[in-house]
């Protein structure tokens, strides 16, 4: 909190002026809630209730009224229970969909005429500044106007684990939240136009699923609305020749139609398809509408993200390699140290503190924070020298090709591998290309606990699994090898796909 007012203090900006505010408002340029994209009330009625059957069955119903035997017209029933199941699972599935948000911060701290202020994430207009903190989400869309180590997590936007370093002049984009650092930022697209809502709308957008069966029996059914008044009228003819009154000759004539039109295979297909839905909920999964059962059961193939699909999205520690001279336990005190002494640190320093102690008692002399740019953190200790934290390819220099080709074999087993150094010089000289390796840092993505069970069961189904990551190849391989999916060795780097014959081929 004393960062974030120190940088609105320190920026020359002045934000918006409250009669701006006002202005923006009322031309409709604040992050209000879009309007709904799914379907109203009288559009998921008028679908299920004016349908081919339900037309010839009702068409059948009035003329049954007609002919004076209203005990006759029972089969109405089948309309109104396939009507009745139709609508109410739209509704549910509609209501359900109206609660999906990926924003849900309640405030956000804006600087107008000088000032910071704290105001609903609703009341933000286009053009506000906005101050942003680690562990604050990101509301709307905007440019990047001033950073101090600034660092994105765009994982629920994009899928991609690892933080971005924005500097200034980046776009920020809402759903995203602030890994580490802070910021100021300049509020470019609010409510409907922000990334976030256009996500969210996209999935209540409301799309007829293509269902065969249905298909089949509308196809049906338009054949036999045709074929039915023709063969009712010779029918009725037929009777009014034999019965004494034409009630009983049209009474008959309907019966007649009425056994033509297959009412129970609709409302069969309609119930079949209700308990698969239940199915899914009892899972708490959505189905739009009943006929995403029948889609379900003819998937083939199933694409994975790996990231918050198949993995948690967490860090967790595996291990750690010493290198030189240095043994495992004290590699592992001198970790732990720089670990713990980290203010601000992000998930990979939290999972590396968590399985460390802090046993050293070094005093702390200057910190660096890790920046994604520059892939390091260092920490500097009286008289200890400076430690730092980073990627392998980035600390070790030309002279420590052995820690290099080691830190290579263990990228190439799946794991992602950090390194931790040691340089004599103070911090503020910066990273020297002679410090010394003291160990590397195995991490794991953190599968989830019943996503094997899941993908046994896919698999066992016949359905393909395919696992599509901006990662690393071994790592992915690796994290799908551990989660169960079958032929996770059959790796392709999409980068050689440079043409259409390679990308069918490996497809």
């Amino acid at each position: 909190m004393n960062k974030n007012r120190d940088l609105s203090e320190r920026i020359a900006v002045q934000g918006l002026t409250h009669k701006e505010v006002i202005e923006r408002s009322n031309d409709g340029r604040a992050n209000k809630d879009p309007e709904t994209t799914s379907r109203s009330t009288w559009q998921i009625v008028y679908a299920n209730v004016f349908n081919p059957v339900n037309a010839i069955m009702l068409a059948l119903f009035v003329l049954i009224l007609i002919a004076g035997f209203p005990a006759d017209g029972l089969f109405v029933g089948v309309v109104i229970s396939n009507s009745v199941i139709g609508v109410s699972q739209e509704i549910y599935a509609r209501r359900e969909l109206d609660k999906l948000q990926l924003l849900n911060s309640p405030s956000v701290r804006v600087i107008r005429e000088g000032n910071q202020e704290e105001i609903a994430a609703d009341e933000v207009v286009q053009d506000d500044l906005i101050i942003t903190g680690a562990g604050d989400q990101i509301v709307v869309d905007g440019d990047v106007l001033e950073t101090q180590g600034l660092e994105i997590d765009e994982s629920l936007l994009t899928g991609e684990s690892d933080p971005i370093a924005k500097d200034v002049g980046d776009e920020v984009l809402s759903g995203s939240f602030v890994n580490a650092g802070s910021g100021i930022f300049r509020v470019t697209r609010v409510g409907a136009d922000s990334y976030a809502n256009a996500l969210a709308q996209e999935a209540k957008k409301f799309s007829l699923v293509d269902s065969e069966l249905r298909r089949g029996i509308n196809s049906i059914l338009r054949v036999l609305m045709f074929l039915i008044p023709p063969a009712g009228a010779l029918l009725l003819f037929s009777l009014l020749d034999v019965e004494d009154q034409w009630q009983n000759a049209l009474q008959g004539s309907v019966a007649a139609a009425v056994a033509m039109v297959p009412d129970g295979l609709v409302l069969l297909t309609s119930l079949s398809f209700v308990a698969g839905v239940v199915a899914i909920a009892r899972k708490k999964a959505l189905a739009k509408e009943l006929a995403t059962v029948e889609l379900l059961a003819r998937v083939d193939t199933l694409c994975l993200d790996k990231t918050g699909t198949i993995t948690t999205g967490e860090i967790s520690f595996g291990n750690i390699v010493p290198l030189g001279d240095y043994t495992h336990a004290s590699a592992l005190q001198i970790l732990g140290c720089v670990a713990h002494c980290d203010p601000d640190p992000n998930p990979t320093m939290l999972a590396v503190a968590k399985a460390t102690e802090e046993t050293l008692d070094w005093e702390l002399a200057n910190i660096e924070p890790f920046n994604s740019a520059r892939k390091w953190s260092a920490v500097e200790f009286d008289n200890q020298g400076t430690f730092f934290f980073g990627a392998p390819d980035i600390l070790f220099g030309a002279a420590n090709k052995d820690a290099q080709e080691r830190a290579q074999h263990e990228a190439e087993t799946g794991r992602r591998v950090l390194a931790l150094c040691k340089s004599t010089e103070p911090l503020s000289q910066g990273l020297q290309h002679d410090i010394e390796p003291i160990c590397l840092i195995l991490l794991d993505d953190t599968v989830r606990e019943d996503a094997p069970e899941i993908l046994k069961f896919f698999a066992d189904q016949g359905v393909e699994l395919k696992v599509i990551s901006g990662d690393n190849t071994a790592t992915v391989a690796t994290v799908a090898a551990r989660a169960g999916v079958p032929n996770s060795e059959k790796n392709v780097d999409a980068r050689t796909l440079d043409n259409d014959d390679k990308l069918s081929s490996a497809i």
